[in-house]
């Protein structure tokens, strides 16, 4: 059973839905919904599954540096995960003589892995159950300020505890709004080396474009291999570690996908809020369109440098993506939740609530003061919006403030030492800094700002300074013409002779951050906390009176970044009116969007005189590749790079994006549309050997008969 949808609940009140498609389940509890999977196809266990007393399919799933998933796909550390995941990776190694961005990179050896410094990986040991520990002093009565900080007490108790005399990492997760308590036990390795890239016409093939759309077209995957001391136990890069030996690596399937077919994923989705107030939906409603107003700005400008300079382009690719992907989904989300009518179905549901709360003491009134607090929390929120996309969303204005806060942080070190630190934080901010598109980005930014922005929390030197220089785009002359942080040069020099203080407070960019900052720190930041801090205690009690309210329903916990998993079919779907979409897409549509003239859509040559030859191997499937297919399965942002299994557990595909009419699925989950975007396992084999020529690779893996 499952949460049944919003929209359907004045009608189907209490007869739960009985699809499986919605839902982000705790492995630890998999065992009640195992029957349901079964039922819907799946043939293995609960101990398959998830299991502290031997291999299961959890030991073969990573947190992948903290934002995505990956998989083990051989008994060599060998892992996969999508091409955006590892693309900061990717991009970091390229230069323009090597420019793994636009070609591509494979090893042809082990030793030519690369090293990625800041990159980790952790595999999930065991998760418990803990809420009557976390909660074992707490008494009916004490205040909030006290149950926070039992909470807190006994939660680092806990971790401390789970992780005595070990190398594991530990923390005690809250779920359902803090109504229970799990602990999560982690193993981290922090050398985790680059193995393979597709070239980006591969693996973002449709760049923003095709981003969050089906049919998709996109070969998204990169490989990277984890490194061990030679006891298999983390250790720091070293040229004498070895691969990684996991306890489960998946077996990979070439048989391929039809409709109807179970699909599972495994992953860590980022975050979801299924239970929200409706007024937290109409606030998304009118926020959003400001937000995608100012990214298009910041995308506009990038863009038009990008196309003029391929090192701007590698300078500007990773940072322009990440712009994009919150830009194009917002977009969907607001269409979706406008099409379905979710604050609508809300209210509706609310008003059900009511009436069973009302004779209730505990939950009466909790409705009205929910609505009352999003009503005064709008102005809050709307400050803050403006102030991360038209502010902070400036380069050296971000920067500015990042540097002073270094500082002041060093201020018990020696001159030397801060200066260094200072230094560390500066130089991989200038490899990827390129100073026109910053100015015009912030012209474009302000004017959207002056222009929208609530006028009371508009700092006092912003006003003062469009007197003084007359627009907007003089407060950039200024800005950009006085300020040391545009020109590494200038900023190193201030560095030469320990750190020059006055020369970074004093700087214009610091000055105009300040003034945003000190606005926002001290009239929004405090009430906006204070109204976040009474609403999470009452969706605690919103939570626990909704399942009270709807007993035979079984709710699942919001994403939260902890593992889960979701189960579903693959099946396609109807965006609009007489349009029915296939769930696979093959390389047949890779070629009819083929286009040199556009850089998203210029595919390698060799890919086309493979396709042209018909040269597709063990890969083929009705006379072309498979590349992509669309299920079911709820997932989320942090999912990107899961692992897509068939009902024997075996890899079918890796997961990295939701059809863009389901994007509200973070908000609210629609079994008709909501749709996850997979790349199909056989087209990565199909590059990996026919494209790379990567057959060293393959024959590592592991294959299903």
């Amino acid at each position: 059973m499952k949460k049944i949808f919003l929209s359907l609940l004045i009608t189907l009140f209490a007869l739960p839905n009985l699809r499986a498609d919605e839902g982000m389940w705790i492995p630890l509890l998999i065992k009640e919904r195992i029957a349901d999977m079964q039922k819907n196809g799946f043939k293995l266990t609960a101990e398959d599954v998830y299991s502290i007393n031997q291999a299961c399919l959890k030991d073969a799933i990573v947190h992948f540096g903290g934002g995505c998933t990956g998989e083990i796909i051989s008994d060599l550390g060998l892992l996969i995960t999508n091409h955006h995941c590892g693309f900061s990776q990717i991009q970091s190694h390229s230069t323009v003589e090597h420019d793994y961005l636009r070609d591509g990179f494979w090893a042809k050896t082990m030793a030519d892995e690369l090293p990625n410094p800041r990159l980790s990986v952790r595999f999930l040991v065991s998760i418990e159950d803990v809420t009557d520990k976390v909660l074992n002093t707490y008494k009916t009565g004490m205040s909030e300020e006290e149950r926070v900080k039992i909470v807190a007490d006994n939660s680092r108790e806990i971790e401390a505890k789970a992780i005595e005399n070990t190398h594991y990492s530990a923390r005690v997760e809250q779920f359902y709004y803090g109504n229970q308590y799990f602990l999560f036990v982690y193993e981290s390795y922090t050398d985790v080396r680059l193995v393979g890239a597709p070239p980006s016409s591969i693996g973002k093939f449709g760049g923003e474009t095709d981003n969050w759309m089906w049919p998709r077209h996109t070969g998204d995957f990169s490989l990277f291999r984890i490194y061990a001391g030679k006891d298999n136990k983390p250790a720091e890069y070293s040229k004498d570690n070895v691969p990684y030996r996991p306890k489960k690596s998946l077996v990979i399937s070439t048989k391929g996908v039809n409709e109807g077919d179970f699909t599972m994923v495994y992953g860590y989705p980022g975050r979801t809020q299924e239970y929200l107030h409706s007024a937290a939906i109409s606030y998304v409603e009118m926020s959003n369109p400001h937000k995608i107003a100012m990214r298009t700005l910041r995308l506009n400008v990038q863009s038009e440098e990008m196309n003029r300079s391929q090192a701007v382009r590698i300078q500007y690719a990773s940072k322009s993506s990440g712009v994009a992907n919150s830009w194009k989904r917002w977009q969907g989300e607001t269409l979706g939740l406008q099409k379905k009518k979710v604050v609508e179905s809300k209210i509706a549901f609310e008003k059900e609530f009511a009436k069973w709360a009302a004779n209730k003491p505990e939950y009466s009134g909790l409705l009205d003061r929910l609505a009352k607090l999003y009503k005064e929390q709008e102005q809050f929120s709307y400050a803050n919006d403006f102030h991360a996309e038209a502010i902070t969303a400036n380069e050296i204005i971000r920067q500015s403030g990042t540097i002073v806060s270094t500082i002041e942080r060093n201020s018990r070190m020696t001159p030397e030492v801060s200066a260094n630190n200072i230094k560390a934080v500066l130089e991989p901010f200038y490899k990827d800094y390129y100073m026109p598109i910053d100015k015009k980005s912030f012209v474009a930014l302000l004017d959207y700002y002056d222009k929208y922005a609530l006028d009371n929390f508009k700092p006092q030197l912003f006003k003062e300074w469009l007197s003084r220089y007359g627009s907007v785009s003089g407060i950039a002359d200024y800005i950009f013409g006085n300020s040391i942080l545009p020109y590494k040069e200038k900023a190193m020099k201030a560095l030469e002779n320990g750190v020059d203080e006055a020369a970074f407070r004093g700087d214009p960019a610091y000055i105009f951050f300040t003034a945003f900052n000190d606005m926002l720190v001290q009239n929004v930041t405090p009430r906006l906390r204070e109204i976040n801090t009474e609403l999470a205690l009452l969706y605690r009690t919103y939570m626990k009176g909704q399942m009270e309210f709807q007993k035979d329903v079984i709710f699942y916990p919001d994403a939260n970044s902890t593992l889960r998993i979701t189960y579903g079919k693959v099946n396609g779907y109807t965006p609009a009116d007489a349009v029915y979409y296939l769930p696979v897409s093959t390389l047949t549509g890779v070629m009819q969007k083929d286009n040199p003239e556009i850089y998203d859509y210029d595919i390698p040559q060799k890919l086309r005189d493979i396709y042209a030859n018909k040269d597709f191997g063990r890969w083929e499937s009705n006379g072309t590749v498979p590349v992509c297919f669309i299920a079911s399965n709820h997932t989320s942002g942090g999912n990107s790079g899961s692992p897509v299994l068939n009902d024997k557990g075996e890899l079918i595909g890796v997961n990295f994006d939701r059809v863009w009419e389901g994007t509200m699925s973070d908000l609210a989950y629609d079994p008709e549309i909501c749709r996850n975007i997979s790349l199909d396992i056989r087209y990565a084999l199909f590059v990996i050997d026919k494209v790379a020529g990567a057959t060293h690779l393959l024959d590592e893996m592991k294959f299903a008969n």
